[in-house]
């Protein structure tokens, strides 16, 4: 499964962004997507997943009532709607894909991985 990310930029604290993931490949095989980022000097976090048949979604506590994670299963695309940026939300988003069979917010069970779109929020 390919990935790649897109809809970075530079925003001002309190703006909005949306994040796509545009899959193609081996889709049948993808049970879940997510997004995780990795922010200046930090280890790499889960967060949002979503289930890609039935629509399950799961949220990091700092994602909780900001950003929202959707799919197209179509379009094979994920979306990440993220409110409210704050400057703490400034890193590289990577998608990921996970071909487990199941959804999960480990970092090791995703397979296959997008190049990351940076996100710099300043205040």
């Amino acid at each position: 499964v390919q990935l790649q990310a897109s809809g970075g930029g530079l925003v001002l604290a309190g703006s909005s962004l949306r994040l796509s993931c545009d899959a193609s490949g081996s889709t049948s095989i993808v049970s879940a997507m997510g997004w995780f980022r990795q922010g200046p000097g930090n280890n790499r976090e889960f967060v949002a997943a979503i289930d890609w048949s039935g629509g399950r979604t799961y949220y990091s506590d700092p994602a909780k009532g900001r950003f929202t994670i959707s799919r197209d299963n179509a379009k094979n695309t994920v979306y990440l709607q993220m409110n409210n940026l704050i400057p703490e939300d400034t890193a590289v988003y990577y998608c990921a894909a996970d071909v487990s069979g199941g959804i999960s917010w480990y970092e090791i069970d995703f397979s296959s991985w997008g190049q990351g779109t940076l996100v710099t929020v300043s205040s």
